[in-house]
């Protein structure tokens, strides 16, 4: 249960900040969680193999539809969607979809040591991971999975979260996964803090928030369900007058232009080049004047689409697929099981363009339109290619401002780094995450859907439901103040 007695949100707020720019902790350096995940991917046994859709235990093709199903009809079912739209070059197509009406726990529990908040994080080990262990919340399971429909064990902490102890709710928001994979797919996204002591099992470790920050710099250490839950962090608004008392945070740590751009960007509220309500009557007009019509379809009744009883794919070798794995982990609730899983035709690229507009860097926002979204159009990084190939002459349309990313010179690129979809149910799926500042000659004109922001406004926006897609929020979450 929540207690009433909350501190002043702004408090909290700066204790955040403050968290982000401990980029390294006496309590477990990096220097030691880099050894200890390193150990833990020695330690545990995994074995992860492909088998035909016939002998995935508990689960079964039906008959009529050819849908994917378990047998309790929990956990989630691959099935096919008919999708019909005036957003965008492809007004019409049907594809396999994961239906996962539940809605999961991702959370972490937050507390002060040494007077700078932690986080508790875990090692996890998910099937599709690429490699094997990763930077987790506290808690990462679905209804299924707390539930035990599995029959497995309790995930630990969770009497943390489902309001069996008391704590200090400092998140708590539902938001939307993958919605080109996902038929409007939500989870809770929950942060909470402790003041007492609390036994550490194996397997989980106290890092500080700008450590997690410093891991996303390295490839697929730190999962999506990690990335997505610090993405809602707030860090406060301010005036532009107010913010300058905020870099002396930065204590010694000189601050340049740059940098003191980015800090605007993240906190002012009154320098940005379009206000919250113009952006707001913006996406309000695409939602209003495009349409989304999702059918739910028998999965044997998708075009193009082919099930040879081992995979589902394109008839074009294109997207992705859907493969059948049997799956043992040494570690998890229930030691052996089987699902199917969607692996990638190939990696893709996620990218946010940025440009200093009146001393505050702004962020070049895309209103994207995805089969699974809950309300048409969510908010987007300037270029988002999971699953089509955005190479030239291999797609079947332009990817607007592709080549700005890929033909950025090393001296505009902020950020990075390989990272993983969820490994719970893709496989193998990393996308290049990146961010590319462009300069004066980069216009400020740019096509209807899109929008620059902020970020002070996206982290206004992520507040609410379904405004930021997945992929915005992983790249915001790598967001550091000092670049």
């Amino acid at each position: 249960m929540a207690r009433d007695n909350k501190p002043m949100k702004s408090l909290k707020e700066l204790e955040f900040l403050r968290s982000a720019l401990q980029s390294d902790s006496e309590i477990f350096s990096n220097e030691q969680f880099l050894e200890w995940i390193k150990q833990k991917n020695q330690d545990v046994t995994v074995n992860i193999t492909e088998v035909p859709f016939k002998e995935l235990r508990k689960w079964q093709v039906e008959a009529h539809t050819g849908n994917l199903v378990h047998e309790t009809g929990k956990f989630f079912s691959i099935e096919g969607i008919q999708v019909e739209t005036d957003f965008g070059n492809v007004k019409s197509w049907t594809q396999p979809i994961i239906n996962q009406p539940e809605i999961g726990f991702l959370g972490i529990i937050v507390k002060k040591i040494n007077g700078v908040l932690h986080f508790l994080m875990q090692a996890k080990i998910e099937p599709g991971n690429i490699n094997v262990v990763q930077l987790s919340p506290t808690l990462q399971a679905t209804k299924s999975n707390y539930s035990q429909v599995h029959k497995g064990k309790k995930p630990l902490y969770l009497e943390y979260f489902n309001g069996e102890k008391e704590v200090e709710v400092i998140v708590d928001q539902l938001q939307s996964e993958q919605g080109a994979r996902f038929l409007k797919k939500r989870n809770r996204n929950i942060i909470v803090e402790i003041s007492e002591d609390i036994q550490l099992y194996d397997n989980f470790c106290w890092v500080t928030l700008g450590q997690i920050k410093e891991f996303i710099k390295c490839d697929n250490i730190v999962n999506m369900d990690t990335r997505t839950v610090i993405s809602c962090i707030q860090y406060g608004s301010y005036t532009s007058n107010t913010v300058n008392f905020h870099s002396a945070l930065l204590g010694e740590q000189a601050i340049n232009k740059k940098e003191r751009a980015l800090l605007h960007s993240i906190l002012t509220n009154d320098v940005a080049l379009n206000s919250i309500d113009s952006i707001i009557s913006w996406l309000t007009g695409l939602k209003s004047h495009y349409e989304l019509n999702v059918k739910q379809i028998p999965l044997n009744t998708v075009d193009n689409w082919v099930n040879d009883g081992t995979s589902i794919y394109h008839a074009q070798n294109k997207y992705f697929k859907v493969i059948g794995v049997n799956v043992e982990i040494s570690n998890r609730e229930v030691a052996s099981w089987d699902q199917p899983i969607i692996k990638p035709a190939q990696e893709g690229v996620i990218a946010f363009v940025t440009k200093e507009i009146n001393g505050v860097y702004h962020f070049l926002v895309q209103a994207k339109l995805e089969a699974g979204n809950f309300d048409i159009i969510e908010l987007a990084p300037t270029v988002q290619c999971l699953t089509g190939n955005y190479r030239k002459g291999l797609n079947s349309y332009e990817v607007p401002f592709i080549d700005t990313v890929l033909q950025a010179h090393p001296e505009q690129v902020w950020y990075s780094s390989f990272q993983s979809e969820e490994g719970g149910r893709f496989y193998h799926e990393q996308n290049r995450n990146m961010i590319v500042e462009v300069g004066p000659e980069f216009p400020l004109e740019v096509p209807k859907n899109y929008m620059w922001m902020t970020l002070n406004q996206l982290y206004d926006f992520i507040r609410f439901n379904n405004y930021l897609n997945i992929s915005a929020r992983s790249l915001l979450s790598a967001i550091r103040y000092k670049l």
